[in-house]
């Protein structure tokens, strides 16, 4: 079997940014890997996140049950797994992810409140996307911690993903939503063992090449 490493945070804390960096490092270093971004908005698979995202199922994503909107996005990972990704991994092959399973776990468990039915949700979501969909655990995640009034302040002025217009999504519109997200992921980092990236230290926002670095040499432990 091959390594899964993820590189996941809430809306704003820069994974895309260290997901290139890293792989392109990895990647002038030799490395043969395979990248993937979740959602994967270049597929089909990704309609039902879209329509979600866009609000056509209700603007506030509060409202929307966490384990409806899961369902969308595990649709379009075991998509993309198996049609992109499945032959290289089984066959030892190394693969990062921008965002995965982990995004799930902290936007739609986020959306409730109790402690009990948080943990019931997360152990569904985890035997619905590991186990039923038979997609892979990952090796390694890696949470960039990036506080809420940060990240908001960062995407002010970043466009949507999805549309490249300036309208933002349903999870970038609510700051109770967002807020609600990292306050999830932070209660998780321990519980699942993510690598815990902390963005802001002394109050101020480390720089890209800092927090790279953090990761970079954190991934080189498992290759």
């Amino acid at each position: 079997m091959g390594k899964l490493f993820v590189i996941d945070g809430t809306d704003g804390s820069g994974k895309q940014t260290q997901f290139q960096k890293i792989t392109e490092r990895l990647k002038n270093e030799g490395k043969n890997i395979k990248v993937a971004s979740f959602p994967n908005y270049e597929s089909d698979s990704s309609s039902l996140v879209k329509m979600y995202l866009a609000g056509e199922f209700g603007q506030n994503a509060q409202e929307i049950s966490p384990y409806i909107a899961s369902t969308f996005y595990a649709a379009d990972r075991y998509a993309t797994f198996k049609k992109e990704l499945e032959k290289f991994y089984n066959e030892g092959g190394i693969i990062f992810a921008d965002r995965y399973t982990t995004a799930n776990m902290v936007h739609q468990a986020g959306k409730i409140k109790d402690e009990k039915e948080r943990k019931k949700f997360l152990d569904w979501l985890w035997d619905f996307e590991f186990n039923l969909y038979g997609l892979p655990v990952p090796t390694k995640t890696f949470f960039l911690n990036m506080p809420t009034e940060y990240a908001i302040k960062l995407m002010e002025n970043r466009e949507n993903k999805i549309t490249h217009e300036s309208k933002k999504d349903i999870h970038e519109s609510n700051e109770q939503h967002l807020k609600d997200a990292y306050e999830a992921a932070c209660s998780l980092v321990k519980e699942y063992d993510w690598y815990e990236v902390k963005c802001v230290k002394d109050e101020k926002i480390r720089t890209i090449e800092d927090i790279h670095e953090e990761i970079y040499a954190e991934v080189k432990k498992y290759l």
